[in-house]
């Protein structure tokens, strides 16, 4: 899929078929549905043999959608957007067009979708994380759910997308693995990059695949990342822990980048309550 494809096309599509409203925020439409009933929306759309791509935006990748025109442009080629971050939650209730399905998150999902697939016996590979992180991922999400069949795992070396034998060596493991589902478990915008391409370039191969970037989830079901209290997930106060943790990557990134985007998003959200979309 390239990154120029409409929304119209992309999302708006599969929530018509999903029978779901969709909510704006930054000009994209997100689904508005709750996890469980995501999570079987698209093991259902993967035995239907359609398939399709999730994006799960949080404040981070909102803010960037929201500096970078191209950026826009790739996440709105998703065929499914929904929203990882209670700030945006809070927004779509701000602006009188509330996400009533609350907060879909790729490290829920890690463990939500996969379960589903064992008892639909669908396929997964797990493309990403670092080192022996995706290894260890699979015989944690295996021993959770007995059957599950998970067809291959890959970590790409640092500078991958720079690499063309690289790039090369995905296609082929993915055309020869041949997975219903694809986790790919790298930063972003780069794990969707190499989605957008990896998808574009095995259509044929792949058609009905699902493609899910979980950004760290692989790190935290292999435990080399701790993840936060249930209460802090619930009250949108994740990202006080993920800071914390990790001062020196994410101090930058949450106050000085992410924390005055926030004030922006709810400004916009309120002049949408007042005076309706633009």
């Amino acid at each position: 899929m390239t990154a120029d494809r409409s929304a119209e096309q992309g999302v708006f599509a599969a929530a018509q078929r999903f029978g779901v409203r969709t909510v704006e925020l930054e000009g994209l439409p997100f689904l508005d549905v709750d996890a469980e009933r995501f999570v079987r929306l698209v093991v259902d759309e993967s035995r239907a043999g359609r398939g399709g791509w999730v994006i799960t935006p949080n404040t981070d990748i909102l803010r960037q959608v929201h500096e970078d025109r191209q950026i826009h442009a790739l996440v709105a080629s998703a065929d499914a957007l929904v929203a990882d971050g209670m700030p945006l939650i809070w927004a779509s209730h701000v602006q009188r067009t509330p996400l009533r399905g609350g907060r879909i998150c790729g490290s829920d999902l890690i463990y939500s979708i996969p379960a589903a697939a064992a008892r639909a016996d669908r396929s997964l590979y797990l493309l990403g994380g670092a080192g022996d992180t995706g290894d260890r991922t699979k015989q944690e999400l295996q021993a959770r759910n007995p059957g599950l069949r998970i067809v291959g795992t890959h970590s790409p070396p640092f500078g991958f997308e720079k690499q063309p034998q690289e790039l090369e060596a995905m296609r082929h493991l993915l055309a020869e693995a041949k997975p219903d589902i694809v986790f790919v478990a790298l930063s972003f915008p780069k794990g969707e990059r190499l989605i957008a391409q990896l998808r574009d370039q095995l259509r044929d191969v792949l058609p009905a695949a699902w493609w899910i970037g979980v950004g760290a989830a692989f790190d935290f079901v292999a435990g080399a990342i701790e993840r936060a209290p249930g209460w802090m997930q619930q009250t949108g106060t994740e990202w006080v822990f993920r800071m914390v943790k990790d001062p020196k990557r994410l101090v930058r990134r949450y106050l000085v980048h992410d924390l005055p985007y926030a004030g922006v998003l709810f400004a916009d959200a309120v002049r949408r309550r007042l005076t309706g979309p633009s």
